[in-house]
């Protein structure tokens, strides 16, 4: 198996999984460096990295570039380069480390993160719920059915309930418990209205809870139902910054200050390392460390 076919299976089984991850891949390589276009690397949460995008001093950088996109979601060009040059300022979307590490050439890799879909939680087996399960994946998310009974919602963008009055109750409650922002239930004016009376809501509670979801378009069948309410999905999201429940809160790696070079390195278990008088150093590569231990009169 090639290293290609090696990183697409890998990040196949990742997206599979679910686990967020960044794609990390050489668009440009200047000589001299190890790197090549179109070599490539998948970077996790930890700070991990599978594959090849350049050597220590490289991967240090992009490391520490790669974990932020997993919270922000967004793409960056990220420029390595040898020394300073006027020539490639920060901007939106792209951002240049030095890397006095390098053998005197640049690099610049593209940042992609690739984060599982958010999950909607539909409750029901009416046509309003086969409908919205029809398109709420075409929008790119991620559909979980639940025909009857009080589904699983923890880690859910938004639970959307369906279900002609079958556990209603029962559901609002496991979903505002598990913290979902947006919870949407299909019923008329007053049903919704005596079902949440019946729940006796907070003020804080009531703001998440949606009855009767959906924009007034004038819809009449169910899938025109179904997009009304999926636009108002959208738009919390869009617009009021609608995430998912959180289910447990990823530990961003802690970095530190290369005392040699000043590079920002992630610590991480093969992180160069050195211990002097009680104090702990992380450098960028061996040759740091090295370096440093000699400045400072201990063994390296």
């Amino acid at each position: 198996m090639t290293a290609q076919s090696r990183h697409a299976a890998r990040k196949g089984e990742l997206i599979e999984q679910g686990v967020p991850f960044v794609q990390a891949t050489v668009v440009r390589a200047q000589c001299p460096t190890s790197a090549r276009p179109g070599d490539a690397a998948i970077v996790l949460a930890d700070g991990s990295i599978e594959g090849f995008i350049g050597g220590q001093c490289a991967e240090g950088s992009v490391r520490v570039a790669s974990v932020p996109l997993l919270e922000s979601g967004s793409t960056l060009l990220l420029r390595i380069l040898p020394e300073s040059s006027d020539e490639y300022p920060d901007a939106e979307g792209a951002i240049t480390v030095v890397n006095e590490c390098l053998s005197g050439g640049a690099i610049e890799i593209f940042l992609e993160p690739n984060l599982p879909a958010p999950r909607l939680a539909i409750v029901g087996s009416t046509p309003i719920a086969d409908a919205l399960a029809q398109f709420g994946a075409p929008l790119g998310f991620g559909v979980d059915v639940t025909a009857s009974g009080v589904p699983e919602v923890r880690g859910s963008l938004a639970v959307l309930i369906s279900s002609h009055g079958r556990n209603e109750p029962e559901t609002i409650r496991a979903a505002l418990d598990a913290g979902v922002g947006f919870i949407g239930l299909v019923a008329s004016p007053k049903r919704g209205s005596a079902v949440l009376a019946e729940l006796e809501l907070s003020s804080e509670e009531l703001k998440r809870v949606h009855s009767p979801v959906g924009f007034d378009i004038g819809a009449k069948t169910a899938e025109e139902i179904a997009i009304s309410i999926l636009a108002s999905v959208v738009q919390a999201v869009r617009q009021d910054g609608l995430k998912p429940a959180q289910t447990e809160a990823p530990t961003r790696p802690e970095s530190a200050i290369d005392p040699v070079c000043g590079m920002t390195v992630m610590v991480a278990p093969d992180t160069s390392h050195l211990e002097v008088d009680g104090t702990d150093y992380w450098f960028c590569n061996p040759g740091c460390r090295t370096r440093y231990a000699e400045e400072v009169g201990v063994a390296g």
